[in-house]
């Protein structure tokens, strides 16, 4: 069983009722949790104490004092996460927003697409660049970029009637001529017939 030796902090009672108030309204945990170290600095804990009861390491424990001591409370608001770095650099987006607007996929070594993707970009990039990204992390380069998809949609264009009754003459004559030889009969959808 450990034995606690409390130093409280004297003179701090309305920088401790303060810290109070703003834990009573915050919504956010991690600031929360910041607050939370506090009071239990000015409550006499040693650093590695509070990083036990809190589950931080001593060290941040030490960040979040120092910036109380340093901004006040000001000092424990939380900056703009970064993130990890970026794979791909500006030089690289600007040259796969180009490739994208004016160069078809057949121009830079796809056969047989019809349309950019994420993923047709992704697989650009990495034969270009030999960078391997996500599909999620080639979604966000691209709205980077603001660039936007949409799923392609098929609009069936007005049928051609003379065109129809030739099918249907056809179709009875080649009946006639199959008759018996042949069990089915297979049509190619109408979207792969084009004008």
């Amino acid at each position: 069983m450990d034995i606690l030796i409390l130093k409280k902090i004297d003179g701090h009672e309305d920088e401790i009722h303060k810290i109070r108030d703003e834990l009573k309204c915050e919504k956010n945990v991690h600031l929360y949790k910041r607050y939370s170290v506090l009071l239990k600095y000015f409550e006499g804990f040693s650093n590695r104490k509070i990083a036990e009861m809190e589950n931080l390491d001593e060290y941040t424990v030490g960040i979040y004092i120092k910036n109380y001591k340093l901004n006040e409370l000001a000092g424990l608001k939380m900056g703009h996460r970064t993130g990890a770095k970026r794979k791909i650099n500006a030089e690289q987006e600007k040259l796969i927003l180009e490739t994208v607007i004016t160069k078809t996929h057949d121009e830079v070594g796809f056969k047989s697409r019809k349309n950019w993707t994420i993923e047709l970009i992704r697989q650009w990039v990495i034969q270009e660049f030999n960078i391997t990204m996500s599909h999620r992390g080639m979604a966000e380069v691209l709205y980077r970029l603001n660039l936007s998809y949409t799923r392609p949609t098929y609009v069936l264009a007005k049928a051609d009637k003379e065109k129809q009754q030739n099918l249907k003459k056809d179709f009875e004559a080649l009946k006639k001529d199959l008759d018996g030889l042949v069990d089915t009969i297979l049509f190619a959808d109408e979207s792969m017939i084009r004008d």
